[in-house]
């Protein structure tokens, strides 16, 4: 079969030597039961098994290369890396076997290979864009603290920017991978994670600052009619609301828009391209993040709606935001050679 050398070098990536002879249709260190096993291993159980004959007075040929063709299957699968077998295959065959088919067709084996890989690169995807906003956004409150006179988001309304976009994440599973992630299997490597937290989330930190400081001075004076020291308590209330909203949807807007920064090596949109459920949920989040702060439950949650003029800063926020996470996206795949 023509898939059986790739999918079987799959099985076993680690064998430099592919095939025991140019005529073999199985990698060597690989025994699928039904093949014909070596003639050393062959000629070894036909003496044993013929040895056994004579003595025992038995002389049937059937019953003797019976015999050995199960032992001898049972032999190599046992000591090969990995064992393939049917069932329908002998008792011995399945026993010894790492795998077991329950269809006569090699393709269920490609299939599930490139399963495995594509669930592994979506998970390595979400760990990688959940711990480097995480890490940003810890640096962000450590500022935050330090500097402003309130909390810049409650712990409900972080909780429900939480929520929302675990919700957009739902969709990984589904997403398209890359080419050049499926070709080869690959190891989890906590050292890759911990590189890409370090490069990735203080960019966020950054423009979180930035955020802070235009909701700080512009935003909110012009929401609640002046400054910060010169409100009464009303207007510090009405202030520190405002701000809030503006943090809560420029976080849910940069942690959706680095979602398809992060997913692929190439230029998103253009080059690669996300599956539409992932981005008819992120779409569908920033909606209801802008949403939020002018309903009901925005004022319940302690959110003030926001002025016109925070979404044009907000729009080159998150401009300068995508071009800075590129640049960054750049610069570790120059060091990693690979994103995921």
């Amino acid at each position: 079969s023509a898939v059986m050398p790739r999918v079987l070098s799959a099985l076993c990536p680690s064998r430099k030597k592919l095939y025991t002879n140019p005529s073999d249709s199985v990698p060597s260190g690989v025994m699928v039961s039904g093949s014909s096993p070596t003639r050393s291993a062959a000629d070894a159980v036909r003496s044993s098994s013929g040895s056994m004959a004579e003595k025992s007075g038995v002389s049937s040929a059937a019953a003797q290369d019976a015999s050995m063709h199960r032992a001898v299957s049972a032999a190599a699968m046992r000591a090969s890396d990995c064992g393939i077998s049917v069932d329908s295959a002998v008792d011995v065959a399945r026993e010894a076997a790492d795998i077991i088919l329950l269809e006569k067709d090699l393709m269920v084996l490609e299939h599930g290979i490139e399963c495995g890989r594509r669930t592994y690169a979506n998970m390595v995807k979400y760990v990688k864009m959940t711990v480097s906003s995480n890490f940003g956004n810890i640096f962000s409150v450590l500022v935050a603290s330090v500097f402003l006179p309130f909390l810049p988001m409650t712990a409900v309304q972080l909780l429900l920017m939480n929520l929302m976009y675990d919700v957009t994440c739902t969709a990984i599973p589904w997403d398209n991978v890359d080419a050049d992630l499926m070709r080869a299997p690959r190891r989890w490597d906590t050292a890759s994670i911990r590189s890409f937290m370090l490069r990735i989330g203080p960019v966020s930190s950054v423009f979180d600052v930035v955020t802070f400081a235009l909701l700080f001075f512009l935003v909110c004076p012009a929401a609640a009619g002046g400054a910060w020291g010169t409100l009464g308590a009303h207007g510090r209330e009405l202030f520190a609301s405002t701000f809030q909203a503006g943090w809560f949807v420029e976080s849910m807007v940069t942690q959706t828009l680095v979602v398809h920064l992060i997913r692929t090596s190439r230029t998103p949109v253009l080059q690669s391209h996300a599956c539409w459920q992932l981005t008819t949920l992120g779409l569908a989040g920033i909606a209801l993040a802008v949403l939020v702060p002018f309903t009901p439950m925005g004022e319940a949650l302690g959110m003030a709606p926001l002025p016109a003029a925070y979404f044009a800063l907000l729009a080159l926020v998150a401009a300068g935001y995508v071009a800075c996470v590129a640049v960054a996206k750049q610069l570790y795949l120059r060091s990693h050679k690979t994103l995921l």
